[in-house]
């Protein structure tokens, strides 16, 4: 009985000429085509997103170099795994004359004591290491690993370069399916574009879901020598279901898309904030999460320019909470075109960080006597509460040079509304009771 081995696996390329993707490394005078024509190989990490022929790739280089090929897992292996890959190396030179090329996956899996394992090894040549990963390495990878290990982002695959790859699985299928008959697969072209958008760049994705299409293909027998597979639309919707987009709840892709969506509201793209939503949405965000940061948006980035818009924020979170998925999507969407197009004003968030660095440098003073309440009869006598002046029973409702500062420091302006929205006339409003406190101060001195 033969052991079942996933299309993916069987399809995996066995020479360089037979990888698909990632051009800009492996193409004409790129980098890793250089540095394979001259032998001169360095230990490397791949950055790039599942399914994208990470793994693959460090296969190839280690077979094209003539060096052994050590896998490691950081999900499944630890320091005594690593220490066994390393006496196998050294074994491996010593009988064979033969170098090694360590390949970890998931390496940003390892905690700092793990990645240090590797260092002494990597310098003194006892093998060329290669680590994998889906998450920055300026975040998840030890400094001391990343200044001996170059870093090469893989990207996600365009739909050519699917197409490439489906082209060559239908034949192996073919070959798989013909037994003393010719076996023809068939596959209309919406099915096709089906399962290329729902891989959303990922290979292995196409694959896994072209191999579970096929349980639901049609066979036809068209003679005695030759047989039909048709694949359809219809066959690919039995597989693939909702929420296929690329899309890491606690990873690398989540934090883009969050930026991506943050700055288009900011730029004031409402076309690019909605994209970005419905993307995350549709990927598995967390709406509750979306509606906070949006809530976010409308006081970091908008501010008093529109009031307004911190009202829209969180009604729509309320509206989500009501309504649910997929009715409260809609609500949110609504949130975030409603931003994009509101006047900017990052005036309150830059003066709450000036507020708050001055807290942290110079500590807290203390609140001026005339500013504070005198409820009881003792404060009354230690002169809380005396010289306030009133606002309401001033001019204007405005007590006209009156300091609200503690006395320890100088009066500051940390709030500089922007000349768009509803922020002209704060600007010119606080324009006008500088001028009233000024005057005040004038005939004070006088």
């Amino acid at each position: 009985m033969s052991v079942y081995q996933p299309l993916s696996d069987r399809l995996r390329p066995q020479t360089l000429e037979e990888y698909v993707g990632q051009t800009h490394l492996l193409g004409t005078n790129r980098a890793l085509s250089k540095m394979l024509a001259s032998q001169r190989l360095h230990s490397m990490v791949f950055w790039g997103p599942p399914g994208v022929g990470k793994t693959t790739l460090a296969r190839l280089i280690a077979k094209q170099s003539g060096l052994q090929f050590i896998s490691l897992s950081a999900v499944l292996d630890g320091v005594k795994e690593v220490r066994a890959a390393v006496e196998q190396a050294k074994l491996h030179r010593q009988q064979f004359q033969q170098g090694t090329l360590l390949f970890v996956d998931e390496v940003h899996r390892f905690n700092k004591a793990q990645q240090d394992a590797f260092l002494p090894f990597v310098e003194d040549g006892t093998f060329i290491f290669i680590g994998a990963t889906t998450e920055n390495p300026s975040f998840e990878l030890n400094n001391a690993l990343l200044s001996r290990a170059k870093v090469y982002v893989l990207r996600m695959l365009d739909e050519d370069e699917l197409a490439q790859v489906l082209q060559r699985a239908i034949v192996l299928l073919e070959q798989d399916l013909s037994s003393g008959t010719e076996v023809k697969v068939e596959i209309d072209n919406a099915a096709q574009q089906m399962l290329i958008d729902a891989a959303d760049g990922d290979a292995r994705r196409l694959l896994n879901s072209l191999e579970q299409a096929m349980d639901f293909a049609e066979y036809e027998v068209i003679s005695e020598e030759l047989g039909r597979v048709i694949l359809t639309m219809e066959h690919c919707k039995e597989v693939l279901h909702q929420g296929v987009r690329r899309f890491d709840k606690g990873g690398e892709a989540f934090y883009d898309q969050i930026s991506a969506l943050h700055k288009s509201i900011r730029g004031s793209d409402a076309n690019a904030a909605l994209y970005w939503l419905v993307r995350m949405l549709d990927g598995g965000a967390d709406p509750r999460y979306l509606a906070r940061r949006l809530i976010r948006m409308a006081s970091e980035e908008i501010g008093n320019a529109d009031p307004k818009a911190l009202q829209v924020a969180v009604n729509a979170a309320e509206a989500y909470e009501r309504l649910g998925s997929p009715e409260g999507d809609l609500a949110l969407a609504h949130a975030a075109s409603y931003l994009a197009v509101a006047p900017k004003s990052n005036a309150v968030y830059m003066a709450y960080k000036s507020v708050l660095a001055d807290i942290r440098e110079h500590g807290s003073h203390e609140v001026p006597l005339h500013l504070r309440n005198a409820p009881t009869k003792l404060m009354a006598e230690l002169n809380y509460g005396e010289g306030y002046r009133y606002a309401h029973d001033e001019p204007e409702a405005f007590a006209a040079g009156e300091c609200y500062f503690p006395e320890e420091m100088a009066e500051k302006d940390y709030y500089q509304p922007n000349e768009r929205g509803l922020e002209i006339k704060i600007a010119a409003k606080m324009r006008h009771l500088q001028q009233l406190n000024q005057q005040a101060i004038y005939k004070r001195r006088k």
